[in-house]
């Protein structure tokens, strides 16, 4: 009997980055048949409740509010979907929040509410640079509807490596299984870790990472808000216990800081959106 020749190993190598191609169209597909509908219904809604003329004079609004503050506009109409009905013509359209700033001492911000994302994300990342004793990092904000992660901070990484995992979708990197699980996922060699694919393997290693540590930003709904990755240049050993407190510390203000901005920018669009209601019904 002869025995099968055994698989070309770049054969395996083509099947595996297929799949991975593969599985990325799928995960957008998803998250388009997911947002097609909502953004349907928050036009149907500020259509009725404004006499728009149609539904894509719903939309321009929608958008122009999104843009304006920088919200997103899958975002922007699920908070249409689901906050309650305006009381009469004028006024606000929400009660002003009571809610204070989290605290954010972990990063040694003194001023929460007199920050922006910018410089909290900035020092985050150089939190947990400084607990890992890690030279290169990045950090990411999450798009729960999307699953995906964006890097929006990072420092001695090289462009390629940014290009490479600009976005990152569900399970595909440890940054992704951090945030999927809502706990510190460590890859303690890049080399063989199974969780990447050999494509991304390959951009972490010629980026000079052998090592990284994936810090979940989580609100206090366990909500992820984002990921910041410390990486090493070397195989890492496991973190003494104070070390993981202490990214404990910094993700967890970081994620309750990052919810309460967000409520807060959905807030101010959500008002901008009924006063430029208002102006296209003639109502004030």
């Amino acid at each position: 009997m002869t025995d099968k020749p055994a698989p070309d190993t770049r054969d395996v190598a083509v099947l595996r980055e297929e799949l991975a191609r593969l599985r990325e169209e799928a995960h957008h597909l998803r998250a388009q048949v997911r947002t097609r509908p909502l953004i349907s219904q928050a036009q149907g809604i500020l259509a009725e409740r404004y006499r728009l003329p149609d539904a894509e004079s719903a939309f321009a609004l929608l958008r122009l509010a999104s843009q304006h503050h920088n919200v997103k506009l899958r975002v922007l109409a699920e908070a249409v979907t689901r906050a309650p009905r305006p009381q009469g013509r004028g006024g606000p359209w929400l009660p002003r929040p009571s809610q204070e700033p989290p605290p954010l001492e972990s990063i040694g911000v003194d001023t929460p509410d007199a920050v922006d994302r910018g410089r909290v994300l900035r020092e985050v990342l150089s939190q947990a640079l400084a607990v890992t004793g890690a030279g290169m990092g990045n950090v990411q904000i999450a798009d729960p509807a999307a699953e995906e992660l964006r890097i929006v901070q990072h420092t001695g990484l090289d462009a390629q490596f940014i290009k490479h995992f600009a976005v990152v979708g569900a399970g595909t990197t440890s940054c992704a299984q951090a945030a999927e699980g809502g706990e510190l996922t460590t890859v303690h060699d890049v080399a063989t870790h199974p969780v990447f694919s050999e494509r991304d393997r390959r951009a972490i290693l010629l980026a000079g990472s052998r090592a990284c540590h994936s810090v979940p930003l989580l609100d206090e709904d366990g909500v992820c808000r984002g990921v910041v990755s410390a990486h090493l240049e070397r195989p890492a050993k496991a973190l003494h216990p104070a070390q993981v407190a202490a990214l404990g510390a910094v993700g967890q203000e970081a994620g309750r800081w990052l919810g309460w901005q967000e409520r807060g920018l959905i807030r101010e669009a959500l008002e901008h959106l009924h006063a430029l209601g208002r102006q296209g019904s003639g109502n004030s």
